[in-house]
């Protein structure tokens, strides 16, 4: 009996040892799965913290100003008086050629020499941006260079008109373009949150070329001959793009993103679209006024001396469209203060043929050059905006070139209208009505960004 009692006991003790050795096991095993459930949500906490922090370093990598992004800035200025600047110039040259030079030339043909330096400084921007996103940059911009001071010097020995059209209008703008085409996109890779302003800083290089190479032809010129002033312009551009050589640099590594030169996914996006129908059309009569309102001056009571300084007074004028536009689109957005600006141009445009007397043509000079100065210092940074920083310079370079088209073509367009009319009235009207065009055009491609009426965009 007591031996039964002694085994079922030891039967019991051992069914506790077993239960409690299980219930062990039971606790070990919920311990290491909780904190295998603990450390996972831990690294799921620290992953997404790190996720952010990736993100917002990225937004933040920007330098967005300090000493060397500045500095970029200060190139993309000495490339712009070097390009824009000096083409901008083409209304004073366009007078001169008129009177002097190939005074037997009528004004629309001589206006071909201009439109293809304008469409020039626009139309290689697809195949340089293209280059430049994959990494080409240094040596295809210096090789410009030389072109652009050579060319300028060789103008000096022009005497026909087909001189002038290789020199000045090819080799002039097709460097123009080369040396144009990637300095946006270098400005958007040191600038996010500043960018409008360091791009309307960028823009206003073109005025003070605009402003400075008038004045100067037209004294110059009196003084020592055509020659010499455009000898002496070579020696200032070799000044000016041998700093803008020197100063730009690209910050962020190269791409090479897929689709070739054209990437013509982009236009499925109807916003980007109807944007760069906008610029293409109102490039068909915005550089009309700039071409004609030195050779129109003295037809509006506007002396021939003083004639000669209208492009340079709206040149100096748009400066500070461009510097204004800067400021408000890092806070309104770009676009919101260009379709207004366009509009006013417009308006302009249609008043310009229509008025008479010397402060009469003055003031539309000032406020002209304003309010379209506000909107070429900005229309790229809608583009900069729709899409990869990685891919800007193909994508600006697309809209440029199609834009290109339109700048081509306005103004011997506005030439052959004052031919067949004989007055500058028709083509304030054409001219006027394909910048209202674009305005259209331009607000709905805002309207489907924002998706209304109202917003940043």
């Amino acid at each position: 009996m007591a031996s039964r009692d002694l085994e079922k006991h030891d039967e019991m003790a051992s069914e506790g040892h077993s239960t409690a050795t299980v219930r062990s096991r039971e606790y070990e095993r919920d311990s290491k799965s909780l904190k295998e459930d603990i450390d996972g949500k831990e690294e799921n906490v620290v992953s997404s913290e790190k996720e952010v922090d990736e993100d917002v370093t990225a937004d933040d990598d920007f330098p967005d100003g300090g000493w060397r992004a500045w500095m970029i800035v200060v190139g993309a200025v000495a490339a712009n008086i070097s390009t824009f600047g000096y083409v901008n110039a083409w209304g004073t040259f366009q007078a001169y050629y008129q009177t002097t030079l190939l005074a037997g030339t009528s004004p629309s043909t001589i206006a071909w020499i201009g439109s293809i330096q304008y469409a020039l400084v626009f139309f290689p921007c697809i195949i340089i941006g293209r280059l430049f996103d994959i990494g080409y940059f240094k040596s295809i911009y210096a090789i410009a260079s030389v072109v652009l001071v050579v060319a300028t010097f060789l103008i000096a020995e022009c005497k026909t008109y087909w001189q002038f059209l290789l020199c000045q209008g090819f080799a002039v703008g097709l460097a123009s373009g080369t040396i144009f085409g990637p300095v946006l996109s270098i400005v958007s890779h040191w600038f996010k949150k500043r960018r409008g302003i360091a791009l309307g800083i960028t823009a206003c290089g073109s005025s003070i070329g605009g402003t400075i190479f008038p004045i100067m032809f037209r004294n110059l010129q009196v003084s020592i001959g055509f020659k010499w002033t455009m000898r002496i312009f070579g020696f200032i551009l070799m000044f000016t793009i041998g700093i803008s050589n020197i100063a730009l640099k690209r910050r962020l590594p190269p791409v090479n993103v897929t689709g070739g030169i054209f990437n013509f996914r982009v236009f499925k996006n109807p916003a980007f679209s109807y944007y760069t129908l906008s610029g293409f059309i109102g490039f068909l009569g915005l550089y009309t006024v700039l071409t004609y309102i030195d050779a129109s001056g003295p037809s509006q009571g506007v002396s021939e001396s003083y004639a000669f300084y209208l492009v340079a007074i709206a040149n100096a004028s748009s400066g500070f469209g461009r510097i204004m536009t800067g400021v408000l689109a890092d806070r309104i957005g770009p676009m919101n203060i260009m379709t207004p600006m366009m509009a006013a141009t417009a308006v302009l445009t249609y008043i310009w043929p229509f008025v008479h007397g010397t402060a009469a043509v003055t003031i539309i000079a000032i406020v002209y050059g304003f309010v379209s100065g506000a909107y070429v210092g900005q229309c790229a940074a809608p583009m900069i905006s729709l899409g990869d920083t990685a891919d800007v310079g193909r994508r600006v370079g697309m809209y440029f070139t199609t834009m290109a088209f339109g700048a081509l073509a306005g103004p011997p367009i506005s030439g052959a209208i004052n031919n067949a009319t004989g007055s500058y009235k028709p083509v304030g009207i054409y001219a006027g009505t394909s910048v209202m065009v674009a305005v259209v055009f331009m607000n709905y491609s805002r309207y489907l960004v924002v998706k209304g009426w109202i917003g940043k965009v």
